[in-house]
């Protein structure tokens, strides 16, 4: 996948908030880009069939974009372990982010292996504290 499904991933996150059809701006305000970037990508998602975007109306993903999105999170939740509790990152959840679409399914089953377990579920369905991070 490439770094476009990151707005497949905040579209899953939003979709768990809020019911769908969903608004472009508020996924484009969840990851810190331009409505018109996650409108491009919502269209190429539509074809896909991940999808259903009406304009004017909103997005909400397909049983097929469910799946893909899931997978995503999965990863996503991985990542953000792995960035909290070995790399301490302070960004943990936009660092994951913004990764999720880019590691393979095989490296986040890896990095499993390494993290610290408590016992807590670490798979919950976060709020975003995205910063400053306005990119385009």
């Amino acid at each position: 996948m490439t770094s476009a499904s990151l707005y497949l991933l905040a579209l899953y996150i939003v979709e768990h908030r809020e019911e769908p059809p969903v608004s472009p701006s508020v996924v484009a305000e969840q990851v810190g880009r331009s409505s018109a970037t996650v409108i491009e990508a919502f269209h190429q998602f539509d074809e896909e069939g991940l999808v259903s975007y009406e304009p004017y109306k909103g997005v909400g993903l397909t049983e097929a974009g469910t799946e893909a999105a899931e997978e995503l999170h999965e990863t996503y939740v991985t990542l953000s372990w792995f960035f909290r509790s070995v790399l301490d990152l302070d960004e943990y959840e936009a660092e994951a982010m913004e990764m999720a679409g880019i590691v393979s399914g095989d490296v986040a089953e890896r990095l499993v292996t390494t993290l610290p377990y408590d016992g807590s579920s670490p798979a919950e369905i976060p709020e975003i504290d995205w910063g400053s991070r306005k990119r385009d």
